[in-house]
């Protein structure tokens, strides 16, 4: 069995990610409108009818945009955490009860043939998560949202096969950016978001622990660049001796629209 991701949306303005399997299929988010996540779906040859279900990582409407109506229109699952669900239900527009699934952090569960575990990410939301999705031994993490490095979601997200991991600001770009002072001090906080030299930190631990693709995502349209971001967790890597070639994969996905379709299985 093949385990398959496309991220279909990457950034600040609207993220939605793709994975699935000859099986079931799945959405991570749908962070810009209904109809342009249907349009990238049917770009990679899957229905949203098809869908067995919405993760949702959190409240911001940069993740959630399109997931009342898609689960509205589409009869779709919406999960989330507690916390998450009490602060983006009046967002959503509406739910049906049979379609609203709360989960629990790191308590895990199948949906569409594949096995989901959700984990705790320091981020300024009601309760935010990133997520792990397995099939038959390979392994994805979506870990994105996330204002430091900490091992305690290192730790859940180490030996997957493939990783999406922020990569969302240059810190300079940033602080000499026309963002206001307090939005600045927001993203820079330990609650914020990943800076590229933070990344690529990441990125080499997690090399160490077993990830064989890498897939920079979220990156701040304002204050950054995808050359920018790829170079930093590139030095990185091959500073700490990794490959880019036979070792492991990089590369930065897409802010509006599909980046590809990637497989994960287990070894690369």
């Amino acid at each position: 069995m093949e385990l398959r991701f496309s991220p279909l949306f990457s950034g600040s303005s609207g993220n939605s990610l793709y994975a699935g399997c000859d099986g079931g299929h799945l959405l991570v988010d749908a962070g810009v409108s209904c109809a342009r996540v249907v349009a990238e779906l049917r770009k990679i040859g899957v229905s949203p009818a098809q869908l067995a279900g919405i993760l949702v990582t959190h409240e911001h409407i940069d993740h959630i945009r399109g997931a009342g109506v898609l689960s509205r229109k589409y009869d779709l699952p919406v999960y989330a955490s507690e916390g998450t669900w009490t602060a983006m239900e009046e967002k959503l527009g509406g739910v049906a009860m049979k379609n609203v699934r709360v989960l629990e952090p790191l308590q895990d569960f199948y949906v569409g043939g594949m096995n989901v575990t959700a984990f705790d990410i320091p981020h300024d939301a009601a309760q935010p998560v990133g997520y792990t999705i397995s099939l038959g031994g390979a392994r994805l993490s979506v870990a994105t949202d996330i204002g430091c490095v900490r091992e305690s979601w290192l730790g859940v997200v180490a030996g997957s096969d493939a990783v999406v991991l922020e990569s969302n600001y240059d810190p300079d770009m940033l602080r000499a950016g026309p963002y206001p002072y307090a939005l600045k001090q927001r993203i820079l906080g330990r609650r914020g978001h990943l800076a590229n030299d933070d990344a690529g930190q990441a990125a080499v631990e997690l090399v160490r622990r077993g990830a064989r693709q890498i897939i920079l995502g979220h990156l701040s349209k304002e204050n950054n660049f995808p050359a920018l971001a790829e170079k930093c967790c590139a030095l990185a890597l091959t500073a700490d001796g990794v490959d880019l070639e036979t070792d492991a994969a990089l590369c930065v996905a897409n802010r509006d629209g599909l980046t590809g379709m990637f497989s994960v299985r287990m070894g690369f």
